[in-house]
């Protein structure tokens, strides 16, 4: 039986074509199903016709039975395709690197281009170098555009040679909030011969804060850079069909409370609960309390409660953010229509849908909240936080108690007092200020990240607080980097408007560019003053952002713990200066008058805040900045580009042909068993993408380090990490470098150092794994639970692979990068339940062999071997989820079957 049919839908005078569940709706009844599964399921109807979808697909997905626990994989095809640049250039790279093989093996290299609409916004490479003056903007532009420019060059030869592809230039925001403001059209359409069909907006993006678009009821989330190329050339996304947890928000927050504490509250009960390969999707009466701004800060956050995605319905609140952004009444009538027509409308006379698991929270239980100091799960009642820092703190350190009226000190430390002690190595001399810096002193306080710049609510309260803490005569601390960093033109407008951005500079929160900054660990050196200090003195010093990360070695190497709040939190913290201050009973500081001054005298009213935003919010300001989204400044649009169809490689250190398609030929080999591998890695539980891709400063001793000297780049000039992830020479030896990482097979060691077998030898990740590769011996990486846990980055998978890694072992993992293992393919396996490293004794000096796997296999023999002969034999389990990843791990990857698959045509 076939389901796919179209029906006419008439708007403003226009016809378009819908698809048609009534016959599905008469024997199923629809209604009964989440919001997002309505959406999967048009999605299948629509493309039945295809190879990947049977009508027995559909029919499973309609009859929505929660209790039935058999699997079925699903097809997604997403209507459009959005990119970031650390992650968007690799995935071109790879584009271009395949037009290359297709022009090798005899195709036509012009072929390969995205067939969905692909959208690029270059929002992670601006960094804080200059942060607290006047002109840090400029500077910090100036900056970029020189370390970044070629490869800029080669993303603006990419827009010039591939179809379906724009790109939004640096300086105009960030992904997901332009996403949000300008580029989701709720209601998609596409002009055929045909006619216009209308479908919903749907999208995957290779960052994992692409589920903030779910706030706006988009379906979207974050896949792998090899899945958004594959999708970006026509693939589907294969998944099993997910549970679905039903969260029901009730109630109102109360006053003082901000969306960033209602989504740290949220975050933490979903990690609690486990949502991991889940989708999540809010419902009840305290939605329509909640801004469609306040909704994106919850749905942003989903790969930190670990869901899949974390979606809201399309509403009135919906359709009034679309008018607010100043999209077209046209589009504004479509969506509304077609929500309605196709059941994904949703008001208080909807149904509650029937969902696998159902969590509950009263939003007027929540409490100001920040987050750390190492995970975003980790929330901590704002009254409590100094008190878990010290708590935290002390289990950090060895205690040493020095009177009645100080707890403790870290060794080399010192105890703050009003006295300064220039001997002492805690000693700075900064900015006309001369004070000792002390344990857990705030040395960087960030607004920044498309988290909470979204939000108007929280933007104007850190106004609203600056401008009143600086009528009070309160200043910044001497010692902490102050920057704000906003996610679209649209913030700084309308706070200029409001007469806000005076305040906000006067406590140094300066504009130092519009991007992801401190939250992607592009927060800049410390000064170096200030850094002398830290590490002179051993200082255990924090940062406060209003971020969504927090992760280890993230923000910046010498910041241990990192906190997550609000905006105005992090302007209160960058006045009190230190996390171990009680900022809910303490005075920030001493007015003109002497005077204490507390948090609660400068916090703003919500009646303040909603004259601020009514004022000065609007829709023809949204208009006005994105009108000419896609141009860019005088020094992007000078840039030249080459204008062949086949990129023609310069000689850079940012853009370099990738290895991977040079050997491949034209049919995929047989697989084969992994014999006598040796472990190049093994670590324990919550090892994240962070621990494995590279990311942040590249020091100069580092083997990436090593490698751009050696091709004459100076230490000054390495950029990052992320800036490099299209030349895989320094994106494979920064690989398992993170200065966290705490490699098991060398004890007492951080960051990139192993033990190679067997000979014994003490060296860095990337040096074993090339010695290994050098004598033919296959690789593996041994982790414990939620083993890949953060963003999707592409590179997680493809330094494992050049390095010679064929297969992983671990307890569990994290979706997206299971995924991409399997994408560049690398075998994930699965200890069975009860099993570990530890239980199996695995040291990680032995070597092992991994039995051939076939299609339709569950599980795989594993066989240890020590080097005195002894061995042992255990069962672990593949990986491996659906039929289509088998297709891509047979042919070594996800991106070699799409090469194959445009040959055979």
């Amino acid at each position: 039986m076939t389901y796919k049919s179209f029906s006419d839908l008439e708007v403003k005078g226009k016809t378009f074509k819908a698809i048609n569940l009534d016959s599905i709706n008469e024997k199923y009844a629809l209604d009964r199903l989440p919001f997002c599964i309505k959406v999967l399921l048009e999605n299948l109807v629509r493309h039945e016709d295809k190879e990947f979808v049977s009508s027995e697909d559909i029919e499973h997905v309609a009859k929505w039975d929660t209790s039935n626990n058999e699997e079925l994989e699903v097809s997604f095809v997403p209507a459009r395709v959005i990119l970031q640049d650390f992650t968007g250039v690799p995935a071109i790279v790879d584009l271009a690197a395949m037009r290359d093989a297709v022009d090798r093996l005899g195709g036509d290299a012009q072929a390969i281009n995205p067939l969905n609409p692909v959208e690029l916004v270059i929002d992670h490479s601006v960094m804080v170098d200059h942060f607290a003056e006047e002109n840090a903007l400029q500077k910090n532009t100036d900056i970029e555009i020189e370390r970044n420019r070629e490869r800029y060059q080669f993303l603006k030869w990419g827009q010039s040679s591939f179809d379906n592809f724009k790109v939004v230039p640096p300086g105009r925001g960030i992904v997901h909030q332009v996403n949000l403001e300008y580029l989701a059209r709720c209601a998609f359409t596409k002009e055929t011969d045909e006619g216009t069909f209308v479908y919903p907006d749907t999208l995957v993006g290779t960052d994992s804060h692409t589920t903030m678009i779910n706030g706006l009821g988009v379906l979207g989330w974050g896949v792998g850079g090899i899945e958004a190329e594959a999708a970006m050339l026509g693939q589907p996304v294969t998944m099993l069909l997910p549970n679905v947890v039903g969260f029901k928000l009730e109630g109102k927050l109360p006053a003082g409370v901000t969306a960033t504490d209602m989504v740290l509250t949220i975050t933490q009960q979903l990690r609690a609960h486990g949502v991991v390969g889940k989708f999540v999707e809010f419902f009840g009466p305290g939605l329509k309390h909640l801004t469609t701004a306040d909704r994106a800060t919850i749905a942003n956050m989903a790969p930190e409660y670990g869901a899949t995605c974390g979606i809201f319905p399309i509403d009135d609140v919906a359709l009034d953010y679309l008018r607010l952004t100043g999209r077209d009444e046209a589009q504004i009538e479509l969506v509304e229509k077609y929500a309605k027509y196709s059941s994904l409308w949703h008001d208080d006379h909807s149904k509650d849908a029937e969902y696998h698991e159902t969590l509950e929270l009263n939003l007027n239980d929540v409490v100001p909240s920040i987050a750390g100091p190492k995970r975003p799960q980790d929330k901590i009642a704002l009254d409590k936080a100094a008190e878990a820092f010290n708590e935290w703190h002390r289990s950090q350190i060895d205690v040493k108690v020095l009177d009645e009226e100080t707890e403790f000190v870290a060794e080399g430390g010192l105890v703050g007092g009003s006295d300064v002690d220039e001997e002492h190595d805690s000693y700075v001399n900064f900015r006309d200020s001369k004070f000792n810096l002390e344990d857990g002193a705030i040395v960087i306080a960030a607004i920044t990240s498309c988290t909470n710049t979204s939000n108007p609510s929280v933007l104007v309260a850190a106004g609203l607080l600056a401008q009143k803490a600086a009528e009070k005569g309160l200043t910044s601390k001497p010692w902490v980097k102050t920057s704000l960093a906003p996610g679209s033109q649209v913030v700084t407008q309308y706070l200029e408007d409001a007469n806000l951005m005076a305040p906000l500079e006067a406590l140094g929160f300066n504009l130092v560019g519009y991007g992801c900054t401190t939250c992607i660990g592009n927060s800049g050196p410390l000064p170096d003053p200030i850094t002398d200090a830290i590490r002179k003195a051993k200082l255990t010093v924090t940062s406060v952002l209003s971020g969504n990360r927090n992760f280890e070695g993230r923000i910046h190497p010498d910041v241990a713990a990192n906190y997550l709040a609000s905006p105005p939190l992090v302007v209160a913290y960058a006045l009190a200066g230190n996390m171990n201050a009680d900022i809910t009973k303490e005075p920030l500081g001493k007015s003109k008058d002497g005077e204490p001054v507390y948090l609660k005298d400068i916090w703003p009213s919500e009646e303040e805040i909603q004259k601020y935003i009514t004022e000065n919010v609007t829709g023809a300001l949204f208009k006005e900045k994105y009108a000419d989204v896609f141009k860019g400044n005088g020094e992007w649009n000078e840039l030249s580009v080459s204008e062949t169809s086949v990129y023609d490689w310069p000689d850079s250190t940012y853009i370099k042909h990738p290895p991977f398609f040079e050997v491949m030929e034209k049919e995929p080999a047989a697989l084969q068993s992994i014999e006598n591998a040796r472990c190049l890695v093994k670590v324990g539980d919550s090892i994240t993408t962070d621990h494995i891709s590279p990311a942040g400063a590249i020091a100069p001793d580092s083997p990436a380090g090593e490698y751009l000297q050696a091709q004459g780049v100076d230490p000054k000039d390495f950029n990052s990490y992320g800036s490099r992830r299209g030349n895989h020479e320094v994106m494979m030896r920064g690989t398992f470098a993170n200065v966290r990482l705490q490699n098991q097979l060398a004890p007492g060691t951080k960051g990139s150092a192993t033990t190679h077998y067997p000979s014994g030898d003490s060296m860095s990740i990337f040096h074993a794994a090339m010695r290994y590769k050098d004598d033919s011996v296959p690789a593996v990486v041994i982790g414990g639970k939620e083993y890949g846990t953060g963003s999707s980055r592409d590179w997680a998978a493809k330094g494992p692979s050049l390095m010679g890694v064929k297969a992983v072992l671990a307890e569990s993992y994290e979706r997206i990068h299971r995924s991409n293992l399997i994408g560049m393919g690398i075998l994930p396996l699965q200890f069975k339940e009860g099993d570990s490293a530890s239980s199996l004794d695995i040291k990680g000096n032995e070597s092992f062999s991994i039995a051939p796997v076939e299609r339709g296999q569950k599980e795989v023999s594993v066989t240890m071997e020590t080097d005195d002969g002894e061995s042992k034999v255990f069962s672990m389990d593949i990986r491996i989820d659906t039929s289509n990843e088998f297709t891509y791990f047979e042919n070594g990857g996800i991106l070699h079957y799409v090469i194959r698959e445009y040959l055979r045509k």
